[in-house]
């Protein structure tokens, strides 16, 4: 009891199977890139960002 069952449609898991293969096809494509490289970007991105000439994309500088 309690069980909430949901219904999806036919379209719906077509839908579901078709974005997993096209995700399956483009990491066999471009393979993740490894953690510890990653987080290497994130922190040049984060301290581009976060940088004294940081630009809006208007041409206004960023607080």
């Amino acid at each position: 009891m309690g069980e909430v069952i949901r219904f999806v449609s036919k379209s719906e898991r077509e839908r579901v199977r078709l974005i997993q293969e096209a995700r399956a096809i483009y990491d066999s494509i471009f393979p993740p890139a490894d953690p510890v490289s990653e987080q290497q970007d994130k922190a040049l991105a984060s301290h581009a960002v976060s940088g004294s000439n940081a630009y809006r994309r208007d041409g206004g500088l960023l607080p």
